[in-house]
């Protein structure tokens, strides 16, 4: 263990409270901290790490503004905030699992050129990726921009925007290797591990949301770099009661960050309601992720047991038929061709059929929520209700419940 300085969230807008705290890592290199769950690298070049101290000054972000010396502090101390919240992110996930979650590879400073970044995305390997590193790692990767711009730092001065910095960032990317090896909303496990799609729908967006929301123990998860956003702005990202699914829109055109923030608000009112009845939170968050895990199991090209186009609830790994690797990687393979315009030659057509029904149904709430409420049948009526307030119940797909909230609203306008 190595004692560090990091952020701690503290539940208020700002970075958070700088601590010292104790890291888990088995070998320190000159820009790079291996952990046991992660690696996390700074690819900007020079030598940030001389011995074994992680004490490092955030130096206010650091950035073009900055000298080297602060410059260098900043960048160091950014590696050492995302290797404790990477690491606390996925021993949390890993615990309530079950099980720890593959390896992950974090590198910080990348496409800073031709212009500066200040966000941050979760990367799985594809040839048409040519913005990205020539090898990906096929397990994914987290990329954080080296930053760009400033917000406030908690004295009112101004902080260089560096991802590293920002904890909200970091656990939402996290939250996106979570889904990938849980839910796998792309079903990109019967993928060729150098095919995968980064393609990301409302569900994955959502998870990562609410996820995020956990770990800072706060709804206002952007509250920090999107205050200038009203909260009554759906941009914010705010998890709060107003987002139902009458603000669901859907579609490929369509942000799922903010349709997303419809399913991570429902998702944390049902752990406020939890909470309320004098429950551990804990029982929420376990059957989340354990409901992903168990919504991910299905092989993806069988027929799930709901009829109609993205019914949607799901049933559980038992209810899908399997099929052999091989022939669910040409169906996804060939269906995503057909969704980029290609033909999908090659493809077995009935088995496409199937994998694009699947693919369809795992982009559905009311699927996931099945299999939440599965995972802790004791919580299920509070669940359930509390969600059912947000305009998400089982046995419906997206677009079904879009239309029955806006009418309800055009009915309550209508009174």
């Amino acid at each position: 263990m190595i004692p560090a300085i990091v952020y701690i969230p503290d539940g208020r807008p700002r970075p958070g409270e700088l601590r010292e705290v104790a890291l888990d890592v088995l070998e320190l290199r000159p820009a790079e901290v291996v952990l046991p769950e992660a690696t996390v690298r700074d690819e900007r070049g020079g030598r940030l790490f001389d011995g074994s101290t992680l004490m490092f000054d955030p130096a206010a972000g650091g950035g073009p503004l900055a000298d080297a010396a602060a410059d260098r502090q900043a960048r160091a101390f950014g590696v050492t905030n995302t290797a404790f919240h990477v690491q606390r992110a996925l021993r949390f996930a890993s615990a309530l699992l079950g099980h720890p979650l593959p390896h992950l590879l974090v590198r910080i400073g990348m496409h800073d050129q031709p212009r500066r970044w200040h966000g941050g995305h979760y990367r799985l390997p594809r040839p048409s990726l040519t913005d990205e590193p020539a090898t990906l790692s096929f397990a994914g990767e987290i990329h954080l921009g080296g930053g760009d711009g400033f917000v406030p730092a908690p004295d009112g001065s101004p902080y260089f925007h560096a991802p590293a910095h920002n904890v909200a960032i970091v656990c939402h990317e996290v939250g996106h290797h979570l889904c990938r090896h849980t839910a796998d909303f792309r079903l990109n496990r019967l993928r060729p591990p150098a095919q995968q799609t980064n393609r990301k729908v409302a569900l994955d967006e959502g998870t990562a949301d609410v996820f995020t929301a956990i770990l800072l123990g706060t709804p206002d998860i952007y509250g920090w770099h999107r205050g200038a956003i009203a909260e009554w702005d759906q941009r914010r990202r705010k998890l709060q009661p107003r987002w139902t699914m009458a603000h669901f829109w859907g579609g490929r055109d369509r942000d799922p960050h903010a349709d997303g923030t419809v399913w991570a608000s429902a998702c944390w009112s049902a752990r406020e309601r939890v909470i309320a009845t004098g429950a551990d939170a804990a029982r929420f968050d376990t059957a989340l992720l354990r409901g992903m895990e168990s919504a991910g199991a299905d092989t993806g090209a069988g027929a799930v047991a709901e009829t109609g186009a993205g019914a949607g609830a799901g049933t559980g790994a038992g209810a899908v038929a399997g099929t052999g690797a091989g022939a669910g990687a040409d169906a996804v393979a060939g269906t995503e061709a057909e969704a980029e315009g290609g033909a999908g030659a090659g493809a077995d057509a009935g088995a496409a059929r199937l994998t694009k029904d699947a693919l369809n149904q795992r982009r559905q709430f009311s699927r996931l929520l099945s299999a939440i409420t599965r995972a802790d049948p004791e919580l299920a009526p509070v669940v359930l209700t509390a969600m059912a307030e947000h305009g998400i119940r089982p046995g419906a797909s997206n677009t079904a419940l879009k239309d029955a909230a806006r009418a309800d609203l055009t009915g309550e306008v209508g009174r």
